[in-house]
C-alpha cells in the first residue's frame, strides 16, 4: 500500500449501508488500510440497491466500498469475536454505526477496547446523540431528513414536505465522521492516546439546517422569522430558457447589475428593491421572478455566451446522464474504467481532492464478501491450520463458502 496522507493508518470498519461506508471510503481513498468486517449475511447494501451483475455486488455497494478489504466474521461465534479482538488490537481506528447498547453487549464499546489498545480511536456514528431522549433509537436517512428540518424546507419552498432524493444526511454525517477521525489522529500524534468520538446524525443535520435557516431567530428575542427567504423561494431552482434550463448566481452588485444589462433592463439597478445585496435579499421573491422572466427569452447557449462575457456566474442544467459526459469532468478524468475480477468492466469516480505530498497509488476493487478474510487474519497472527479450523467451525467465511443469496 502506498501514497496518501493516511498511509500506515489501519481502520477496522464495522459499518454498513451508507453513512459508515462513506466515512471509511474517505479514509481508504486517502491511503488508510480499511478492513471491512462483515457478518455472514454481508452489508445490506450489497443486495438492496438496484443494479448488479451478481448477487451481493450492487452498483451502490461497489461505489461506497472501493479501496477496502473484506473480512467475514461471525461475531456471535466466540472464535469469530476473538478474531475481531485480535484485529482491533492491531488497529488505529475503529468505526461503527452500530447502536451503543449493541456494542456494549458485544464488548466492543470504547471502554472495553481501550484497555487492550489505549491508542485506539473509536468513532461511533449514531442516529442520535447519547445526551438526549432519542438515544439508541434506530434511524435511517429519511427519518433524519424529516426530524432535522430538511423536509420542512421543501414545504416552505414548494408547499409540501419532501426528501432530498439522495441520502444526503448519510453523506454529510459520514464526511463529518471522517473529518473528526482526522482531528483525533492529529491529537493522538501529540498525546499518544486514543479517544472515543460520537458523531450523531440528527444533531449534525440540525446544525447544518439551522446554520442556514435560523436567520433572524439567531437573536433573542428573534428580530424576524426563521428561514432564508432566498433559498426558500419557489424560484430558487434551475430556470427555464427557450430550449432547456440554466442556473445563474448574480449575488454581488457588479454581477446583479451586469445581469440586468444582459436581460435588457439596466434600469433595475436603480430600483430600490434591487439596488443592493441587502435589498435583493429582502425582496428575493421579486428578484428571482425578474431572473426567471428574463431568462425565458433566449436559449441556454445564448445565455451562457452573454453572461460569460459579463462574468456573471451561470451554468447549464445537467441531468444525471449529462453529468456523465460533462466536459469539465472529462478533462479532469473524473470517471474512470476498471476491470473488477468478478464484476467485469466498471465505471468509478476518481477521488476529487488532490494532495501534492502524494496520493494513494493502488486502487483496490470493492471486495466480495469475505474476499480478504484469510489475508487480514494472517496479518493478525493466524496460521493456515487455525484458519481452516475457524472456517470449518463457521466462525469466519470465505467467498467460496458463502451461502447463495438471491438478488
Amino acid at each position: 500500500m502506498s501514497g496518501g496522507p493516511l498511509a500506515g493508518v489501519r481502520v477496522i470498519d464495522l459499518t454498513s449501508i451508507v453513512v459508515g461506508p462513506i466515512c471509511t471510503r474517505t479514509l481508504a481513498d486517502q491511503g488508510a488500510d480499511v478492513i471491512k468486517v462483515e457478518a455472514p449475511g454481508g452489508d445490506l447494501l450489497r443486495f438492496m440497491a438496484q443494479g448488479s451483475r451478481t448477487p451481493g455486488m450492487s452498483g451502490k455497494f461497489i461505489n461506497f466500498n472501493r479501496n477496502k478489504r473484506s473480512a467475514c466474521l461471525d461475531l456471535k461465534h466466540p472464535e469469530g469475536m476473538a478474531a475481531m479482538r485480535r484485529l482491533l488490537a492491531t488497529a488505529d481506528v475503529f468505526v461503527s454505526n452500530v447502536r451503543p447498547v449493541a456494542l456494549e453487549r458485544l464488548g466492543l464499546d470504547h471502554a472495553s477496547l481501550t484497555a487492550a489498545n489505549p491508542r485506539l480511536i473509536h468513532c461511533g456514528i449514531l442516529a442520535f446523540g447519547s445526551d438526549g431522549r432519542y438515544a439508541n433509537r434506530p434511524a435511517y436517512d429519511p427519518v433524519i431528513q424529516s426530524l432535522s428540518g430538511v423536509a420542512a424546507t421543501f414545504e416552505r419552498a414548494v408547499g409540501e414536505p419532501r426528501f432530498v432524493p439522495m441520502v444526503m444526511t448519510d453523506h454529510i454525517s459520514g464526511l463529518i465522521a471522517a473529518q473528526s477521525i482526522g482531528f483525533a489522529l492529529f491529537r493522538r500524534a501529540s498525546t499518544g492516546k486514543g479517544e472515543a468520538i460520537e458523531v450523531p446524525m440528527f444533531e449534525n443535520m440540525a446544525s447544518f439546517v439551522m446554520s442556514e435557516h435560523m436567520g433572524a431567530a439567531t437573536f433573542e428575542p428573534p428580530v424576524g422569522p426563521t428561514g432564508d427567504n432566498r433559498l426558500l423561494s419557489p424560484d430558487y431552482r434551475p430556470l427555464a430558457t427557450k430550449d432547456g434550463y440554466i442556473t445563474v448566481g448574480p449575488n454581488t452588485d457588479a454581477q446583479a447589475f451586469a445581469f440586468f444589462e444582459a436581460i435588457g433592463q439596466p434600469e433595475l439597478r436603480h430600483d430600490p428593491r434591487f439596488c443592493s445585496a441587502a435589498m435583493r435579499t429582502a425582496n428575493a421573491r421579486a428578484y428571482f421572478s425578474v431572473r426567471a422572466e428574463g431568462l425565458a427569452q433566449r436559449t441556454t447557449d445564448e445565455w451562457l455566451e452573454i453572461l460569460g462575457k459579463r462574468d456573471v456566474p451561470a451554468a447549464r442544467y445537467n441531468s444525471l446522464e449529462d453529468l456523465m459526459i460533462d466536459p469539465h469532468l472529462q478533462d479532469a478524468g473524473f470517471f474512470t474504467l476498471e476491470e473488477h475480477p468478478s464484476e467485469g468492466r466498471l465505471r468509478r469516480t476518481r477521488t476529487p481532492n488532490r494532495f501534492s505530498g502524494g496520493m494513494r497509488e493502488d486502487a483496490l476493487h470493492a471486495p466480495r464478501l469475505g474476499e480478504h478474510t484469510r489475508e487480514v487474519l494472517r496479518g493478525a497472527g493466524y496460521g493456515e491450520a487455525e484458519l481452516d479450523r475457524l472456517v470449518a467451525a463457521g466462525a469466519i467465511l470465505e467467498p467460496a463458502a458463502q451461502p447463495e443469496v438471491a438478488a
